[in-house]
């Protein structure tokens, strides 16, 4: 399986751009070709799909647009095609409509109906996390993870977490956010 392929973009189309690697011109399938420059390089994040009678590459500007790629074409009745155009629009927003279950939002997209819509919701809503949501370096980041494997959800952990010192052991850190999610 593919990363990414860093290469330069010889041509774009559509839906696709043409990336030359070493001399191989890969065609990627993007949410917005136009948003790349012809004769620079770029690094795209790749997701190949295989099926039966087709390889088809698909590409991202950002490993957080194919992370809610790969989330999308979980979701039953979605697929790759119907899921990238959903990526025009930011990452911020699709989590936002999800989570505000927006199905007007989510309607705009080419073959998205009522119907898909509300599948999204109910399969990703709570699901997704946003980059800003991840916790880095603070010391919490192993009491996020025990949380999580003890079944709490990531919202209910989230409002706790200020009120825990970091400065503790984990196993205090572990004993306070048990005693404030009990409330």
């Amino acid at each position: 399986m593919y990363n990414y392929i860093k290469g330069i973009i010889e041509s774009y189309g559509p839906n696709y751009i043409s990336l030359e690697n070493n001399g191989i011109g890969y065609m990627v399938y993007v949410s917005n070709p136009y948003a790349y420059k012809e004769k620079e390089e770029y690094k795209v994040y790749i997701y190949h799909h295989i099926r039966e009678e087709e390889q088809t590459l698909y590409g991202f500007k950002s490993v957080e647009e194919r992370d809610l790629f790969l989330k999308l074409i979980n979701v039953k009745g979605v697929g790759p095609k119907l899921a990238l155009p959903i990526l025009a629009s930011s990452v911020d927003a699709i989590y936002d409509a999800i989570e505000r279950e927006n199905i007007l939002y989510l309607t705009k997209f080419p073959k998205v109906g009522e119907k898909v819509a509300r599948q999204i919701i109910l399969d990703l809503k709570g699901k997704l996390v946003r980059n800003d949501d991840l916790f880095t370096n603070d010391g919490l980041d192993e009491l996020m993870e025990v949380l999580e494997s003890l079944g709490y959800k990531k919202g209910d952990i989230k409002k706790i977490l200020p009120q825990v010192d970091a400065s503790n052991p984990v196993e205090q850190q572990v004993k306070d956010a048990l005693k404030l999610l009990m409330r």
